[in-house]
């Protein structure tokens, strides 16, 4: 065999084995399952109804939602990397921020507390002034004793006018309702409960403090970095379910108000004291500003009454903690 037709054959078959090597399909890096973590919030609660009507894998998003009955539990469990996601308050998530293994941030606002967090007393006390040495149960450091903190800063006092009995949410106001305390911070459905206890009243709600309670999706800084598509899926999937409930709302209401073990007589009562946050309502949330409804400086007020209360000895660094190109990313397309 002529040199010639030896190298014109060797030409050939190079060819074929680039031609075949270029058309194998690259393998994709796998899709791991994201576990996210929920808990009983009415703004929480749509992500059931995702679950149940297959928005999560509709848009994209490999999800295995977690319920927890205790919230606390839920916060340690994303701070420790046991999950990828978690719905939180702004207030816990700074709380949390500084010691988690993988990072916090915040992608998405489910919606704002807009009178469901509540300072109840018992019928004798009638102003935030007469609640001075009185003893409030509530979970020590989370956001209804920032409500009250704010309602006493308003009125010219502070925590330690009154006694803090650090309680979870469900005790302390089972414990209100038979009498034990004299007033108790409580958000749905345990105030329910606690309005049980006869002559009780609302002092005041976080319709007060428009703002001041925001309620969050927050992801683990691995997360995004390792498969920022699934943050993506998970902020698209929300925006999916509130237009399902836009169009289905009966159906929707039940499937919340089953997931929380309520009727769907008292789920209406919830539904009026939470604002949903739009697409609109989450670019506004993410931009700087000079009042509490702006995410950044709602997030340094929270810091710094944290540091106040002693539940962190350092501010974490917020400029990392906030992070809406997922919103935006969602608003272009």
């Amino acid at each position: 065999m002529s040199i010639r037709k030896l190298l014109s054959l060797c030409a050939v078959f190079l060819l074929s084995l680039v031609i075949a090597i270029s058309c194998t399909p690259v393998p994709e890096t796998p899709t791991s399952t994201i576990i996210m973590g929920y808990s009983n919030w009415m703004g929480w609660w749509p992500w059931a109804i995702a679950e149940q009507e297959g928005l999560f894998e509709a848009n994209g998003a490999k999800v295995e939602l977690k319920w927890f009955n205790s919230y606390q539990e839920s916060l340690a469990a994303l701070a420790t990397g046991e999950l990828d996601a978690n719905c939180q308050t702004l207030n816990d998530t700074i709380a949390f921020a500084s010691d988690s293994s993988n990072g916090e941030v915040i992608v998405l606002v489910n919606d704002n507390s807009a009178g469901n967090d509540k300072i109840i007393v018992s019928e004798k006390i009638n102003s935030i002034q007469e609640l001075k040495g009185k003893t409030v149960a509530l979970e020590a450091g989370v956001v209804d004793d920032f409500l009250l903190s704010l309602a006493l800063k308003e009125n010219g006092m502070s925590r330690e006018d009154i006694k803090i009995e650090n309680l979870d949410t469900e005790v302390a106001a089972t414990a209100f309702a038979e009498g034990k305390f004299d007033a108790v911070g409580a958000f749905p459905p345990f105030w329910l409960t606690a309005l049980k206890r006869p002559g009780s009243k609302e002092l005041i709600s976080s319709k007060d403090f428009p703002g001041a309670i925001p309620d969050l999706l927050v992801v683990s800084q691995k997360l995004i970095e390792e498969q920022p598509q699934q943050v993506q899926a998970l902020v698209n999937t929300w925006f999916a379910t509130l237009d399902f409930m836009a169009k289905n709302p009966e159906k929707s209401e039940e499937i919340m108000a089953k997931l929380a073990n309520v009727s769907v007589e008292d789920f209406q009562l919830f539904k009026k004291g939470t604002k949903i946050f739009t697409l609109q309502d989450n670019l506004k949330a993410f931009r700087p500003g000079n009042n509490i409804k702006s995410l950044s400086f709602a997030a340094q007020i929270i810091s710094d009454f944290l540091m106040n209360v002693k539940l962190i000895e350092q501010p974490p660094d917020l400029n990392n903690l906030f992070d809406d190109r997922f919103v935006k990313a969602y608003a272009q397309s």
